[in-house]
């Protein structure tokens, strides 16, 4: 049996990932990120997780087998050579929040994730109730500058494994475009891209993004 380890993305824990473990705890052994990482795993991660899982790619890599990314970017914040960004501003304003309010700033950004996706309702409540409320305002800080100051563009071409990105066709926080460039650049890459969905596709077609999975660990 394969291990299989996720990454959540910011503001959520184990729990945002329940539809898919559903679906995959039969064929794999699924592992959260608090655990060690253990040798040949596949590792899925999710926004400022598939962050994490680029950079754990490149500074542990023989203990990676394949990278399945959702909703990724080598680069979430703007700059003058990369359009495919947010405004350094969003950022400011999500930490001015977290000081004020961690849960409010939470519940902003639950919804702010399904801008554009034919089932944002539904999404939006069902990420508002799996937010990780539990989390400090240290901690929301700490993975709020990691999106700002993380810039992986000049590293991925160093990722050897396979790599398998899932994208939603609406993703207004991490555009699609960011998805494109890393799969231009990114060695051993392709990119599958859900048309009708945002920021959460493994929670928008839980059942689409477990067969592409299961299917891209065993090629």
């Amino acid at each position: 049996m394969k291990n299989l380890v996720l990454l959540p993305g910011w503001g959520f824990d184990a729990r945002v990932w329940q539809p898919l473990v559903s679906l995959l705890e039969k064929d794999f052994r699924i592992h959260s990120a608090s655990d060690d990482l253990p040798a040949g795993a596949i590792v899925c991660g999710w926004s400022l997780g598939a962050l994490t899982a680029l950079q754990w790619a490149l500074n542990q890599p023989k203990k990676i087998d394949r990278l399945v990314l959702i909703g990724a970017t080598p680069r979430f914040v703007q700059a003058p050579d990369w359009p495919h960004g947010q405004p350094p501003g969003l950022l400011e304003e999500f930490s001015a929040a977290v000081s004020a309010d961690p849960r409010a700033a939470l519940r902003r950004f639950a919804a702010l994730l399904n801008q554009g996706d034919g089932a944002a309702r539904r999404l939006t409540r069902e990420l508002s109730a799996l937010l990780d409320t539990q989390a400090s305002p240290a901690a929301l800080a700490a993975g709020l500058q990691a999106l700002r100051d993380t810039d992986l563009r000049q590293d991925v071409g160093r990722i050897r494994q396979p790599v398998l990105l899932l994208h939603g066709a609406h993703d207004a926080l991490m555009p699609l475009a960011a998805a494109e460039w890393l799969v231009e650049h990114l060695p051993v890459a392709r990119l599958e891209v859900l048309p009708g969905v945002a920021h959460a596709p493994f929670l928008a077609q839980p059942e689409r993004c477990a067969d592409l999975l299961a299917r891209f660990a065993d090629e």
